[in-house]
């Protein structure tokens, strides 16, 4: 698959039906997969961190969570196709699962939201088989939590640790696996639980899904700040190929 490389990470130049159609693939094979939805806050948060960065080039796919990725694609000349996001992905996956009884293991958020994740999915995907759960209080080291999930082998694995817990755990853990998607979702589980809303269809079609947030969760205005840094990045990147 081609890939477009934007300040160090190799985003992969895929549409998303096309992604869903490749995981679902990889499940039937019982093969693994590490997929990573990335926006510009996880890319400035790599440039930062070369052992961060280390983890993200482990996934098999990276895909560009953020209308910022792919702006930035366009003025590098090596455009992305659209954005793919982690809950996007998610719901399809979802979908798929509720189709074909694909077993499904949750983890991260907190216990209580867990429980309404858990209601929520079962009443709208009956057929899925959720065969394990794990909050996201654990320290990294924990091996119980990657024995957990093991034992329950699970097809699909929705991983909503935040930035940059999920993509860490699930980089050291990967090995000890034998198959299933592993799937970075943020705060995916929050908004199925109900406790955190996504934005409006109208703001997503004028992509400030990101104003949205922030207006609505004021306290993220500090992980906000590494978008202008990112556009001030890719300006120099842009001005230097054009020299």
């Amino acid at each position: 698959m081609k890939q477009v490389n934007i300040m160090g990470i190799p985003f992969a130049c895929v549409q998303h039906k096309a992604l869903i159609k490749l995981l679902d693939e990889h499940i039937m094979r019982n093969e693994k997969s590490f997929v990573i939805t990335a926006n510009p806050e996880i890319v400035m948060q790599a440039h930062d961190d070369s052992d961060y960065m280390s983890h993200l080039h482990r996934a098999n796919y990276i895909t560009a969570d953020g209308i910022g990725i792919v702006r930035a694609s366009q003025l590098l000349n090596n455009p992305l196709p659209e954005r793919v996001t982690g809950f996007d992905l998610m719901i399809d996956l979802l979908e798929i699962a509720n189709i074909k009884g694909y077993k499904i293991f949750l983890l991260g958020t907190y216990e209580d939201a867990l429980t309404r994740v858990i209601e929520n999915i079962r009443h709208n995907y009956p057929n899925i088989e959720i065969v394990g759960v794990h909050d996201g209080y654990f320290a990294m080291d924990d091996l119980s939590v990657s024995e957990k999930v093991k034992e329950a082998d699970p097809d699909l694995t929705f991983v909503g640790l935040g930035v940059p817990k999920q993509e860490r755990w699930i980089s050291q853990n990967i090995d000890y696996f034998d198959k299933g998607i592993f799937l970075c979702v943020g705060g995916s589980l929050d908004v199925i639980a109900g406790d955190v809303k996504r934005a409006p269809v109208s703001w997503q079609k004028y992509n400030v899904e990101w104003l949205y947030r922030l207006l609505s969760q004021p306290k993220r205005w500090r992980r906000m700040t590494s978008l202008p840094r990112f556009v001030v990045q890719i300006i120099k990147k842009r001005l230097k190929r054009t020299s």
